[in-house]
């Protein structure tokens, strides 16, 4: 009777044990889930890149002119100061405090600034995003007079 006794109650434990690796067999993901959330994923990251790229790039653009702005102002200065008419280098308007030493020395390209004077005006030029001079991109402060743009 003791037998018959622990197989009555090991039944219900064997089965509690069978329902326990079912609910764990069904719990797992399977692969496909996995890669159509992972294709989800790249579609939601290709449309914002679609959507985000065009904004960065006039972005980079309006840095580029707002900078150039701020450096024809630092070289005026400069100038004004120290009595001169010709351009400064960029680490002499660093050197004469008239540029902060924390802030970018290049266009928004990593490209350096090319700053252009003449006896009437003060040009600070970058080749724009293509890195190429003469082209439609460049971006000047002023413009250049053959400029459309």
């Amino acid at each position: 009777m003791t037998d018959r006794h622990t197989m009555i109650h090991a039944r219900p434990l064997m089965e509690a044990l069978r329902r326990a690796r079912t609910r764990r067999a069904n719990a797992g993901v399977t692969l496909v889930e996995v890669l159509i959330v992972v294709a989800i994923m790249a579609l939601l990251a290709s449309g914002v890149t679609f959507a985000i790229l065009p904004k960065y790039k006039e972005a980079q653009v309006s840095t580029a002119k707002t900078s150039a702005q701020v450096m024809r102002r630092a070289i005026q200065d400069w100038q004004r100061v120290n009595n001169e008419v010709s351009c400064p280098t960029v680490s002499q308007l660093v050197e004469g405090k008239h540029i902060d030493s924390g802030a970018e020395m290049d266009d928004p390209w990593g490209m350096p600034w090319a700053l252009v004077c003449t006896d009437d005006e003060i040009f600070v030029q970058s080749n724009g995003p293509d890195k190429k001079q003469g082209t439609a991109d460049d971006i000047s402060v002023p413009k250049l007079r053959n400029d459309e743009s």
